[in-house]
C-alpha cells in the first residue's frame, strides 16, 4: 500500500477528516470509514498530549495516518507530539518560509534538523530508534495551514521549503487577516485563495481546504478543481447534522 507521503508527492488526491471528540470510539469508527488519513485536533479542542497520544495509537492500528494540528509552531509540542506516534503535522498560522523551516526542524533530529531525542511510544520505547529515525526521514508528513494574507504573499518560498509536503487554507482567518472575517465571496479573499492554489499546482504542491460543514457538493467542487489534500468535515459537525436532520425528518412525519 501507498504512503502517504508518496501519495502526497504524486499530488494524488487524499481524503481526510478531522477529529475534535476526545474518545477512542470516535477515532475507531472514524478510522472504519475509509478516510486515507485523520487529524487529531489539538488548536480547537481541549486535547492534551495525553489525549493526543491515545487517539494517534487508535488511528495507527486501524493503518489511518494520524496527522496532528497544532495550537502552534512551537518546538517542544512537535516533539511531545512526534515522540506520541504522529505521522505527522498540521501547523498552523505558518506565514513565512522561515516559520515553515521551523516546523521541519522541530520534527527531524540533527544533522536535518533540531529535534531533541527521546525514547517514547514512537521510538518503540527504545525498542526500534534506528528503524524510527529511518521512518522519519522517509515518510513523516508535513502540512501547513495558509491562513494569513502574509503566507500568500510568500507562498512559494514556504511551498519549497524542505520538508513541507502540502498545505491547506484556513479561510475564515485568512478572511480575518484581510479585514473580512467570513465574508467568504469577498473578491479580495477569493484572490488570495486563487493566488496559493496556482502556486501550488505551479510547484506541484498538494494542498486543499477543510470542507467544515458536511457538503458533499462542495467537497466534489473543491476536488474538481485539482485540489488533492482535502478535509471533509469533523466528528462534532457530522454527528449535530445527521442527529438534526435525522430528528427533523422523524418529527416531519408524523
Amino acid at each position: 500500500m501507498s504512503s502517504l507521503k508518496a501519495k502526497l508527492a504524486r499530488n494524488e488526491l487524499t481524503l481526510g477528516s478531522w477529529i475534535t471528540l476526545f474518545h477512542p470510539g470516535v477515532a475507531e469508527i472514524m478510522a472504519d470509514s475509509g478516510f486515507d488519513w485523520l487529524c487529531i485536533d489539538m488548536e480547537h479542542s481541549p486535547m492534551s498530549v495525553d489525549h493526543a497520544e491515545q487517539l494517534i495509537r487508535v488511528c495507527a492500528l486501524k493503518s489511518v495516518p494520524p496527522l496532528v494540528r497544532l495550537t502552534s509552531n512551537d518546538m517542544n509540542l512537535i516533539k511531545r507530539v512526534m515522540d506520541s506516534g504522529a505521522h505527522g503535522l498540521i501547523v498552523p498560522m505558518v506565514n513565512s518560509a522561515a516559520e515553515a523551516a521551523r516546523a521541519a526542524a522541530s520534527m527531524h533530529y540533527p544533522p536535518r534538523g533540531k529535534r531533541g531525542v527521546g525514547l517514547a511510544r514512537a521510538q518503540g520505547y527504545g525498542t526500534s530508534f534506528d528503524a524510527y529515525r529511518k521512518w522519519l526521514d522517509e515518510e513523516a508528513v508535513l502540512i501547513v495551514q495558509i491562513e494569513h494574507i502574509d503566507a500568500v504573499n510568500d507562498i512559494d518560498a514556504i511551498l519549497t521549503t524542505p520538508g513541507v509536503d502540502g498545505y491547506i487554507i484556513g479561510p475564515y482567518d485568512l478572511s480575518a487577516s484581510l479585514g473580512i472575517p467570513g465574508q467568504f465571496d469577498d473578491p479580495a479573499l477569493i484572490d488570495a485563495i486563487a493566488r496559493t492554489h496556482a502556486a501550488g499546482k505551479r510547484l506541484k504542491k498538494p494542498g486543499g481546504l477543510h470542507v467544515v460543514e458536511p457538503d458533499m457538493a462542495r467537497l466534489r467542487d473543491c476536488i474538481d478543481q485539482g485540489l488533492a489534500f482535502m478535509a471533509y468535515s469533523l466528528d462534532s459537525r457530522m454527528l449535530s447534522v445527521s442527529s438534526r436532520a435525522g430528528v427533523a425528518a422523524a418529527k416531519g412525519a408524523r
